[in-house]
């Protein structure tokens, strides 16, 4: 059987789309473990190329280093992501991202309803013309009794 293809670190990084630090950071992390050929240089094989691309797209998802150890621990970055099947390993990483983000989502859009109430008392304080605009109609809000000091 002939030898895999095997990139050097340049080489690599062109072919999947990201920085030769980037493949750096990826092996500081432990993500990735290349071989070292008899001058020193990392060498990749296919199965690395593979895995470095497919941490490139988790990482493009929002996904984290312990992420993606996570899939690395349950043999999920050993094809390419698009291709079936998938680990259950993945379903579960996805679904808590997704739920961290759904919390992170709720707590912005209250923290934003405070701060534009907040921001419509103090232009009524200052006065009717500093109203913020409604931002159904875009005209100007009514300041009503309550909000005005």
């Amino acid at each position: 059987m002939p030898d895999l293809m095997k990139f050097r670190i340049g080489d690599l990084a062109k072919h999947i789309g990201v920085s030769a630090r980037s493949l750096h950071h990826y092996e500081q992390k432990g993500l990735l473990s290349p071989s070292r050929d008899e001058n020193g240089y990392r060498v990749y094989d296919q199965l690395s190329a593979v895995r470095a691309d497919n941490i490139k797209q988790l990482f493009e998802v929002g996904l984290t280093s312990a992420d993606v150890i996570h899939y690395i621990e349950n043999g999920c970055l050993d094809r390419p992501l698009a291709e079936s099947p998938h680990c259950p390993a993945e379903l579960d990483t996805v679904r808590e991202r997704l739920s961290g983000l759904d919390e992170r989502l709720a707590r912005l859009q209250s923290l934003r309803e405070r701060l534009a109430s907040h921001h419509a008392e103090l232009a009524c304080a200052i006065g009717p013309e500093q109203a913020p605009e409604s931002h159904e109609s875009g005209t100007p809000g009514a300041c009503s009794e309550g909000m005005s000091g």
